[in-house]
């Protein structure tokens, strides 16, 4: 049995991370460091020892350290797990720049890039590596929802070092995707209507081009997914349903969890249903624990990271400059 230490219990913590380690044969939650939820930690989880620092969780020894703190301790936070030899799984972004995603990443260290175990991007992922769309050229992925009244304290701040812009939150996710399909970035171009609202465009080595939307201030219109193929097409609408379902008390393990309420479609001459495969954040730390006992990867290879990293980065300058960026240069 592993003893996993989790830093942070806002929402990431209690709804993205504690409930899936719970949920896990292996892991064990042992410890929270937590100094807002306490109670709420003792309710969900009556195993674990609340501590209010990062230096009581290390001192318990733990094997597993789950970094869902605010953005701008990642790396801090990080660093101090690796430094007493733990494994580390950090939240998404790993880090405000590729150097520093460089600087913690390793064999002992996976990033949560959970938006991989969304039911509707394993089904595109499935489709694509399938050859069922042809070879793909245009690849729209939309994460969009109406602005929301209220955010927590950190994640409503405008200080750059909290790392709160759309591009590092929403954007972490579609870029990540769209780089687990058709691999890293070639050029980038981003352009955004505020803080909370960009559009970011990815060329691929492949030829593929990624349009990728991200807002938390419009309501959401255009399809989820909407990839295209030489072949066929596919589109999708709505969100995973996994975190309302974490949000309101559900289980990872309950029936139902996961499920999507309606298919998307494939586009030929005709359309045609085709199920969404069930949303799986399980098999993230299904994939942790094995990872743990040495029979597989980490789940997100530090590799990966990097490469994100790099490709937010080059986003930034696009946005900031108005130009055509290429990563690394």
């Amino acid at each position: 049995m592993f003893s996993v230490g989790l830093i942070g219990y806002g929402l990431a913590g209690s709804a993205f991370h504690a409930p899936y380690i719970a949920a896990v044969p292996g892991l064990r939650l042992s410890s929270v460091v937590t100094t807002s939820h306490a109670d709420a930690v003792r309710a969900a989880h009556p195993a674990a020892t609340v501590v209010s620092t990062v230096d009581e969780l290390l001192a318990g020894g733990p094997d597993l350290v789950v970094v869902a703190s605010p953005n701008r301790f990642h790396v801090e936070h990080a660093r101090a797990a690796l430094a007493v030899g733990a494994r580390v799984v950090v939240d998404k972004p790993a880090a405000g720049t590729a150097e520093d995603v460089r600087s913690i990443a390793g064999e002992r260290l996976t990033v949560f890039q959970n938006r991989r175990w969304d039911g509707d991007f394993r089904t595109v992922r499935e489709l694509v590596d399938a050859g069922r769309l042809g070879a793909v050229t245009r690849f729209e992925s939309r994460f969009e929802r109406a602005a929301r009244s209220s955010r927590t304290t950190w994640k409503a701040s405008t200080d750059p070092a909290d790392l709160t812009d759309i591009i590092y939150d929403l954007g972490t996710h579609l870029v990540d995707q769209a780089q687990v399909l058709f691999g890293p970035a070639t050029s980038v171009y981003a352009e955004s209507a505020g803080p909370r609202d960009a559009t970011v465009l990815l060329a691929h080595a492949g030829g593929e081009r990624s349009l990728l939307r991200m807002s938390d201030a419009t309501v959401p219109v255009a399809p989820r997914f909407a990839v295209a193929g030489s072949e066929a097409g596919f589109r999708c609408w709505g969100l995973d349903p996994q975190e309302a379902a974490a949000r309101a008390g559900a289980a990872p393990v309950d029936e139902g969890f996961g499920v999507y309420p309606a298919p998307g479609e494939l586009v030929t001459g005709a359309v045609e249903p085709v199920a969404i495969a069930d949303g799986d954040y399980l098999g993230f730390y299904t994939a942790v624990a094995a990872w743990l006992r040495g029979d597989g990867p980490a789940p997100v290879p530090p590799e990966d990271s990097i490469a994100l990293a790099e490709t937010i980065d080059a986003a930034l300058r696009s946005r900031a400059e108005g130009r055509l960026v290429v990563p690394n240069r």
